[in-house]
C-alpha cells in the first residue's frame, strides 16, 4: 500500500507539469489546427526562448522582463520564418512542409549550439521559497509557474472566443475558403498564428528554464510529448489537448511511485499507442451523435 503523502505530492507534481505540457501543446495544436502543419521545430523554438530569455535576463536582472522579451522576440521570428519558409509551401504536399520544419529545427539547434555553446546556461526563479508538503519541502516556483501557464491558456482561450482576431482564428479552423471569402486575410492570419505559438514555445521555455540547465537539447523530450499530448487529446483540438497534457502528466506522476521517472515516461508512449489502435481521433474528442 502507497502512502497517502506520497501520492499527493505526485498529485501535485502531475497537475504541475500538465500544466508546463499544456502550454508548450497549446501552441503546437493551434498551428496544426489552422495551418495543417506538424511542426518538428517547435521544440527548438522553446529552446531558443528559453535562451532569449537568459540573454535578457543577464542584460536587465528580472526574470518577467526576460519572459515578456522572450515572448515578443519568438512571437516576431515566428512570424518571419512563417512568412519566409512556410507561407510559399502552403497547399503543397504535406511531406514538404513536415521537411521544412525539420529543416528549421536543425538550422534553430545548430544556431543556438553556435551562439551560445554546449554549456548550460541557468536562469534564477523569481521567488525561491519552499513549503512543507507532506515529507518535502515543495518549492513555490513550480506552483507558480503552473498557474501562470494556467492564466496565459485562460487568456488565450478568452482571446479565442471573443477577441475579434480569435474569431477570425476560429473561422479560417471551420471553414478557411469560406473566411477568405468573407475577407479575412487568411494568409496574415496563418502568420498571426504561428507567431503566437511561437510566443507560447518561448514563454514555456523561460518558465521552465529555472528547474533545468538551458542547452540547445532542452526541447526535444518537451516536444515529443507536446506530439503525444496533440494525438491523444485530438489533432487540432485545443481543449482535449489541456486534459492529455494533464492527464499524461498525472498517469507518468503516478507510474513513477512503482518504477524511476525515466522508466515512467513509457506510460504516454502506450497511452499513445492505445489511442491510435482505439480511438485514433483522440480520446478527448466528443463522439459524433
Amino acid at each position: 500500500m502507497i502512502p497517502f503523502d506520497q501520492v499527493v505530492v505526485q498529485i501535485v507534481n502531475g497537475l504541475v507539469n500538465g500544466m508546463i505540457l499544456a502550454l508548450v501543446a497549446s501552441g503546437l495544436t493551434l498551428i496544426f489546427g489552422i495551418m495543417d502543419i506538424v511542426n518538428f521545430a517547435h521544440g527548438d523554438l522553446f529552446m531558443l526562448g528559453a535562451y532569449v530569455g537568459t540573454t535578457a535576463f543577464l542584460t536587465t536582472g528580472s526574470f518577467w522582463g526576460a519572459l515578456v522579451s522572450a515572448v515578443v522576440v519568438m512571437a516576431v521570428l515566428g512570424a518571419a520564418l512563417q512568412v519566409i519558409a512556410l507561407r510559399p509551401l502552403l497547399g503543397r504536399d504535406p511531406l514538404t512542409t513536415i521537411l521544412a520544419t525539420f529543416g528549421l529545427s536543425l538550422v534553430i539547434q545548430n544556431y543556438a549550439l553556435w551562439q551560445y555553446g554546449p554549456v548550460p546556461r541557468k536562469l534564477t526563479e523569481p521567488i525561491t521559497g519552499h513549503f512543507k508538503l507532506f515529507y518535502v519541502e515543495y518549492p513555490w516556483y513550480r506552483i507558480l509557474i503552473a498557474l501562470l501557464s494556467a492564466a496565459i491558456i485562460g487568456g488565450f482561450w478568452l482571446f479565442l472566443k471573443y477577441g475579434k482576431y480569435g474569431i477570425w482564428i476560429r473561422a479560417t479552423t471551420q471553414d478557411r475558403v469560406m473566411a477568405e471569402a468573407m475577407g479575412i486575410p487568411v494568409p496574415w492570419v496563418h502568420t498571426a498564428v504561428f507567431a503566437i505559438g511561437a510566443g507560447m514555445a518561448a514563454a514555456s521555455g523561460v518558465l521552465f528554464g529555472p528547474l533545468v540547465g538551458v542547452d540547445h537539447a532542452m526541447g526535444l523530450p518537451w516536444v515529443l510529448k507536446a506530439f503525444i499530448v496533440v494525438v491523444v487529446g485530438g489533432m487540432g483540438n485545443l481543449g482535449g489537448s489541456i486534459l492529455a497534457a494533464i492527464f499524461i502528466s498525472l498517469l507518468e506522476a503516478y507510474a513513477s511511485l512503482w518504477v524511476s521517472p525515466s522508466q515512467a515516461v513509457i506510460v504516454s508512449f502506450v497511452v499513445l499507442i492505445l489511442t491510435l489502435l482505439f480511438r485514433p481521433t483522440g480520446l478527448f474528442v466528443p463522439t459524433p451523435k
